[in-house]
């Protein structure tokens, strides 16, 4: 079928690329995005980091638009019919298409209560990084529940404004999900060092209220920990509720094959996203990172021009707590042995590697931005 009308559902990082991969390939044709929010593309790391702690406005983080394309902004995607390439918005508009990008990213998995009360937030959009700093600049004490990514940079951000901060989370490490235990034992030195109450190992039974404003939270080991505001960050789920009934593979966000193709005609990129990894032996990832939304989207719409390669990125990912920036490449499992092999963790500089079976699958820095990419390299190569 000739590609001549092409939909973008998501206008993120991810779907803005796409748009802008087609035009730079060459494509003609119409595009249309389609976005939830009414806001136009924009970045999203630095609403944890710089939008939160005010040294960025929130216009800073705009990404340059994908030009000659139609936006359809502030309305959700509702449905797909794949077989009768159609597209139904949740105003009911049908949009017909040659080729459809599916890059709707994730949603903020909730507590199962509490998401009434004024004072807890979630943190996604640039709207809730917005209202949650006021909320900091008015608070005096916060519980971040969950100290993964968002979770940690959070508390820093809290700490640094002067908050009281407790951070909660019933793993044994800040991180350890991402970073394996000993990393996520020296972030709990550093949040630990800058005052932060860092409660792991427990986790929260329920939130305490007063006239509708949260006042407290309680954990799983009975304590109690005032609250005026309250950051739930306990992961994500891809967005993929409206494409039930599509037909689609969903088991893990939208499965593709390692062109990141879904079904005919129909591609998906970023955290939505899930392929087998042709260097990985084809084991299945999605990847909820910056970097990944930006490359697959490329690889995702030359697929949709015919001029698609197997989807084979070298995973990079990076965050920055307090004066610490910790970047990682690569990918391990909960079995990889982590190695310095630069610096040391006591003088606050250091590289290591991660491997596992005699081969190095990861390689981290923390404050060596420079040699860290330099191990890029020592990926796929034997251990030390």
């Amino acid at each position: 079928m000739s590609l001549r009308e092409v939909v973008v559902v998501g206008a993120s990082a991810a779907g803005n690329t796409a748009a802008l991969t087609l035009r730079r390939e060459g494509f003609d044709g119409r595009i249309t995005v389609v976005g939830a929010e009414e806001r136009m593309p924009y970045d999203r790391p630095p609403l944890s980091k710089q939008v939160l702690d005010g040294r960025w406005a929130p216009e800073r983080v705009d990404l340059p638009a994908a030009p000659d394309v139609a936006w359809r902004l502030g309305v959700p995607a509702a449905s797909l019919d794949v077989a009768g390439r159609t597209l139904v918005l949740g105003d009911g508009e049908r949009l017909g298409y040659d080729g459809l990008v599916l890059a709707t990213g994730v949603v903020p998995r909730p507590l199962p209560y509490g998401h009434d009360l004024a004072g807890v937030h979630l943190l996604r959009t640039a709207d809730d990084a917005l209202a949650l700093r006021a909320g900091l600049l008015a608070g005096s004490s916060v519980v971040v529940v969950g100290a993964g990514f968002l979770g940690a940079e959070t508390a820093a951000v809290a700490r640094t404004l002067g908050l009281a901060v407790t951070l909660v989370d019933p793993l044994p490490a800040p991180m350890v999900r991402q970073f394996g235990p000993r990393v996520g034992g020296l972030l709990a030195d550093l949040h630990r060092a800058h005052g932060v109450d860092v409660r792991t190992g427990t986790g929260v039974t329920g939130l305490n209220s007063e006239d509708g404003r949260v006042t407290g939270v309680t954990l799983t080991d009975g304590a109690v920990l005032d609250a005026d505001v309250v950051l739930v960050a306990i992961g994500s789920v891809p967005a993929t509720d409206w494409l039930a009934g599509s037909g689609l593979s969903l088991a893990n966000g939208v499965d593709c094959d390692e062109l990141c193709r879904a079904a005919p005609g129909v591609v998906a990129a970023g955290d939505v996203a899930s392929w087998p990894h042709p260097g990985l032996g084809g084991r299945r990832l999605r990847v909820e990172h910056r970097m990944n939304a930006t490359e697959q989207a490329v690889a995702a719409a030359r697929t949709l021009l015919g001029r698609g390669t197997p989807y084979a990125p070298v995973p990079y990912f990076w965050t920055d707590q307090y004066d610490v920036k910790i970047q990682a490449y690569g990918s391990w499992t909960d079995a990889a042995v982590l190695t310095v092999v630069e610096g040391a963790p006591q003088e606050g500089r250091f590289t290591a590697l991660y491997h596992e079976d005699g081969v190095v699958t990861g390689a981290l820095g923390w404050n060596m931005p420079r040699a860290t990419r330099q191990l890029r390299s020592s990926l796929g190569t034997p251990a030390p």
